[in-house]
């Protein structure tokens, strides 16, 4: 693997980061996440979310500032909520980076970005994700019939949610957040 997982950053993506997330995007199930094909439209990805006026994007690095994944709160709302998502490196899913990620976001959001509702959806074939969700308190609250489109095909989702008020673990492993 060669990550150092003893402790997590969240950070703003950087244009040097650009190489690693167009390596990411190689993966084949990485490939409907973004439209990341090079380094020119990892750039321009990287240049479009560096300032969303309803979001965050964060880089989630390793303990060596390398990203392994990403985690987000984006279309955040007048409502006070926020759709978030996350992905990781093939290398290093299963080892909690995604949970602790998600559940650091959570916590900032809730806390410091006074987000009252946060939701996620994955589809129907994606349980590794459902995992994720659920280990970092997002509760299932049903399916969302055919939401997404792939390649001609139409997937079924499960949406979640957590509320404020909803008890939240803390990660597993440090995770500092770079606003």
């Amino acid at each position: 693997m060669g990550y150092a997982l003893g402790e997590l950053g969240l950070r703003r993506w950087r244009t040097a980061d650009a190489l690693r997330l167009a390596a990411a995007h190689q993966d084949p199930e990485m490939r409907t996440q973004g439209g990341i094909v090079d380094r020119a439209s990892a750039v321009d990805w990287i240049g479009r979310v560096a300032d969303l006026d309803n979001g965050h994007v964060y880089a989630v690095a390793d303990a060596d500032d390398h990203p392994i994944g990403c985690v987000a709160v984006t279309n955040i709302d007048r409502h006070q909520v926020g759709w978030t998502w996350y992905w990781t490196l093939a290398d290093v899913r299963g080892h909690g980076v995604a949970r602790d990620a998600l559940r650091a976001l959570a916590d900032w959001a809730h806390r410091d970005a006074g987000l009252y509702r946060l939701e996620l959806g994955h589809q129907l074939n994606n349980p590794a994700s459902c995992a994720v969700a659920a280990g970092a308190g997002f509760l299932s609250e049903g399916l969302e019939r055919q939401r997404l489109a792939y390649d001609g095909s139409r997937y079924d989702v499960e949406r979640h949610a957590r509320l404020i008020t909803d008890p939240l673990t803390p990660p597993e492993r440090p995770v500092s957040i770079s606003v």
